[in-house]
C-alpha cells in the first residue's frame, strides 16, 4: 500500500512465535529481514490489519496477543494493546509509527509472497544473528523479546 498521508503513517509489525522460532521475510525492496507487517489501511483497525497483513503475507491465520481491557460497550470496542510501539523514519520526509504486536499461529503453513519478499521462514533464536543482511538492533530486539515472552 503507498503512503496515505504525507508525512507520517500508521503501520503494524507482527512478531510470530511458532516452536520457539520466529517468522521473518526478506524483503525484496528493502533488502532487509523483517517481521511481517505494512500499513494500517483506512478502513481498519490496527487488530484487523495486523490480521490482514500475516495472512496477505504468510498465508496464517494469527492470534494477536495482548491485553484488552473490559470497556466495550455500545459504541466503544476494546482494542488489544500493542506490546510497543515505535517511529521509524521512512524517509527525510516521512516517518512510520508502528504498532508492534506477538502473536502465535492458529492455523495454516507458512507461503511466500513472491511479490515483496525474496524468502520467508522460520529462524531460531540461534539463528538471528547468522542472517544476511543481518537483523538491524531494533528487529533483533523485539525477535529476542517475542521469543522469551512466548511459549
Amino acid at each position: 500500500m503507498p503512503h496515505t498521508h504525507d508525512q507520517i503513517d500508521f503501520t503494524v509489525a507482527i512478531f510470530i512465535v511458532h516452536e520457539q522460532n520466529i517468522l521473518l521475510i526478506h524483503h525484496r525492496k528493502l533488502d532487509k529481514w523483517l517481521p511481517l507487517g505494512g500499513h494500517i489501511e483506512l478502513d481498519e483497525d490496527p487488530e484487523a490489519a495486523a490480521i490482514r497483513e500475516a495472512r496477505e503475507e504468510s498465508g496464517l491465520e494469527i492470534e494477536l496477543l495482548g491485553e484488552r481491557p473490559p470497556t466495550t460497550e455500545d459504541g466503544t470496542r476494546a482494542l488489544l494493546a500493542p506490546r510497543f510501539l515505535d517511529i521509524h523514519r521512512i524517509s527525510e520526509s516521512h516517518e512510520h509509527i508502528g504498532m508492534i504486536y506477538f502473536a502465535r499461529v492458529k492455523s495454516g503453513e507458512i507461503a511466500l509472497e513472491g511479490r515483496e519478499h525474496h524468502a520467508i521462514r522460520w529462524v531460531s533464536p540461534q539463528e538471528l544473528d547468522e542472517l544476511q543482511p543481518p537483523l538491524s538492533g531494533a528487529i533483533r530486539w523485539y525477535c529476542l523479546q517475542a521469543l522469551q515472552e512466548i511459549v
